[in-house]
């Protein structure tokens, strides 16, 4: 749209103190001739900007004039910038969000330019962990879309040990916890949350997504989160653990732990939240004899299957009589 154009050649005369109609054609990716036009309506429309032929000549704004489209502080310019200065930096992401910051670095009076540019500067993002394997969440823009547009989705969903299984969702928004995107969602069964990272495929049907009467985002992810914890601390195991234990214990359940008193023998008695019994078993089963449970029976039944399912496999096998 021309109107679109006027406002981006604007913004590009506020970063040169000359520019020609060439250079502003090759900016905005027109002919000379349709830049030249444009330079002239902006002239037209009262926009104190006017042309010098000859040799070094072009077009400028008189005196330098320069035109705030913004309405940010400094401070809100770097938050912003900090918030996606990566995706600024990054080449091979979200080239919609590169092109939004640039038009607004344009826009920005020159003394908050540069603060702009810094913090734009100063984080970069890494798509794989430590272990090297893909952290990225190739289905986001897709999800993001069908959310903005209302789109009704089939996606394709892979919970960590099942195989991949299809459902249709009404996209409703993304949420971010601890850095981990969820998509909250309308299905037959009510809302839900679909971890974005485990979407293998999301293809609109083709229907407008059904949007509840008075949907809040926020309001609908407190609920959903609150409900979450809830089966996360479902049940309490409790054990002992041998002096030292306390740092790994806290890696693998970080909050939900409370400690006792320790015993004489240096031993702490602990409680233990988790999702059933069998579950904070599996996770304590690494720690060997550095953990003891005691309740409920089904976590210490659990705890001694593993382990005999372990010595049966690794154990030394000895030659017959």
């Amino acid at each position: 749209m021309r109107a679109d154009r006027l406002v981006a050649a604007l913004l590009f005369l506020q970063t040169r103190p000359r520019v020609t109609a060439a250079e502003l054609g090759a900016e905005l990716d027109v002919s000379e001739r349709t830049a030249r036009r444009d330079l002239e309506a902006l002239a037209s429309a009262g926009v104190p900007v006017y042309s010098q032929a000859g040799k070094g000549g072009g077009w400028s704004l008189v005196g330098g004039a320069r035109t705030d489209l913004t309405g940010l502080t400094a401070p809100e310019i770097r938050a912003l910038f900090l918030l996606t200065g990566p995706d600024a930096t990054t080449t091979s992401t979200n080239p919609q969000t590169r092109t939004a910051l640039r038009k607004l670095v344009r826009a920005l009076p020159a003394p908050l330019r540069e603060g702009a540019e810094a913090a734009a500067r100063a984080g970069t993002s890494d798509g794989t962990d430590w272990t090297g394997a893909e952290t990225e969440e190739p289905r986001l823009a897709a999800l993001q879309r069908a959310v903005i547009e209302e789109r009704e989705l089939r996606i394709g969903y892979a919970r960590p040990g099942r195989a991949p299984s299809e459902r249709t969702v009404h996209p409703l928004g993304i949420a971010t916890k601890s850095g981990t995107r969820y998509l909250v969602a309308g299905t037959d069964r009510g809302l839900r949350t679909f971890r974005v990272g485990r979407v293998t495929s999301a293809t609109e049907t083709g229907a407008p997504a059904v949007r509840p009467e008075g949907f809040d985002l926020p309001t609908a992810w407190r609920a959903l989160a609150a409900r979450m914890e809830d089966r996360m601390v479902a049940a309490t195991v409790q054990g002992r653990v041998a002096p030292g234990t306390e740092p790994l214990l806290e890696g693998l359940f970080g909050a939900r732990i409370r400690y006792g008193e320790p015993a004489q023998d240096g031993w702490t008695p602990v409680e233990i939240d988790g999702p059933s019994p069998e579950v904070v078993a599996a996770r304590l089963a690494g720690l060997g004899a550095r953990v003891e449970l005691l309740a409920p029976p089904e976590a210490r039944t659990a705890l001694a299957r593993i382990g005999a399912e372990l010595t049966a496999l690794y154990a030394e096998k000895r030659p017959g009589p």
